[in-house]
């Protein structure tokens, strides 16, 4: 007789991911939670608005898992999973609610997905939202074996007269940058193209743990930003960099005036333009140093600047908004 195991699903493999991943998600159920993983489908309560608005975002990590597989290191592409879907989610003042997640492989290890479903639930509880489903699908013959892929959902939530969309932003605002972690998770084909070795020191540190560093979640800074001051429009810098990114928070022609030399440039940045790249297409690649940026009235842009670092992240006006046109101008 020829089981499912022949063919090379392993059930058992199966049902030990989900009592191993349990834990990490009930760790992240917050008010509205109202079933535990396992079920068909993961269940919400909606309470306390008015005339709420879901907001949702899709994303995966993309070939960044290649470094993850390589450096047998799988727990901050799960960080990076949850941060793709609530920084997209948050770029229109949604607070994010509840997030799944999608593993697919090829030969399903129990330990290697609980390691992918515990960053996930970092990230989670770094958003503040709860990670209350998801799926794990063993795939043999169309995932190679230590291959694993991975994408999330999430859904949030906003007041529909909160809702940022750029509808109010006029000639002379202020572009404000908050630092990013790193590559977060963007770009990574061409940086694997032109970075081999892993185990090559950078700044102290193995090259392939600094090509993990995990995507920042702009979440807590954002929202507590919004009770304070009014937010015109905001951008999630992730795949094609300043120059497609920015422009999707204007609803009008404006064109994104940023000066190249008012914030930092991370190192990684730095190595990967000197290995052949040029400026023009980096910045139309990579975030550059900067992971998100918030479009402000220019008489508040200092004491935001201030209240961004107070909460513990470095933030730079990186420009204006000048009418007319369409695009980025970095000079």
């Amino acid at each position: 007789m020829i089981s499912y195991k022949d063919s090379g699903v392993n059930i058992e493999e199966g049902y030990k991911t989900v009592n191993l991943i349990k834990k990490h998600s009930k760790k992240t159920f917050i008010p509205g939670v109202i079933n535990d993983i396992g079920s068909f489908a993961g269940m919400f309560e909606l309470s306390g608005y008015k005339n709420p608005v879901l907001v949702s975002g899709t994303d995966g990590v993309g070939t960044k898992l290649e470094i993850a597989y390589k450096m047998k290191r799988y727990d901050t592409v799960g960080i990076d999973c949850t941060a793709m879907c609530v920084n997209d989610i948050l770029c229109h003042g949604a607070k994010p609610l509840f997030f799944l997640d999608y593993i697919a492989c090829g030969k399903l290890d129990a330990q290697i997905a609980e390691s992918l479903v515990r960053g996930v639930s970092v990230g989670c509880l770094q958003a503040g939202c709860a990670l209350i489903g998801g799926e794990t699908a063993e795939m043999p013959g169309f995932y190679r074996d230590g291959e694993y892929d991975i994408a999330g959902f999430a859904v949030g939530i906003v007041e529909k007269d909160s809702i940022v969309d750029g509808s109010t932003i006029q000639d002379g605002d202020i572009l404000i940058g908050i630092e990013s972690s790193g590559i977060h998770s963007n770009g990574y084909s061409l940086v694997r193209k032109l970075i081999k070795n892993l185990d090559m020191d950078f700044n102290g540190k193995k090259m392939g743990d600094v090509l993990l560093e995990p995507t920042k979640i702009y979440v807590k800074t954002i929202l507590s930003l919004m009770k304070r001051f009014n937010i015109k429009g905001m951008a999630h810098i992730t795949g094609g960099g300043f120059i497609e990114n920015i422009p999707r928070m204007f609803r009008d022609e404006f064109t994104a005036i940023i000066h190249r030399d008012s914030f930092k440039v991370h190192d990684i940045f730095k190595y990967i333009m000197s290995l052949g790249v040029n400026e023009d297409e980096m910045y139309n690649t990579f975030n550059m140093g900067i992971g998100f940026v918030i479009c402000v009235d220019p008489k508040m842009a200092d004491e935001i600047v201030n209240e961004i670092e107070r909460m513990g992240d470095r933030a730079y006006k990186i420009g204006y908004v000048q009418a007319g046109g369409a695009g980025v101008c970095i000079k």
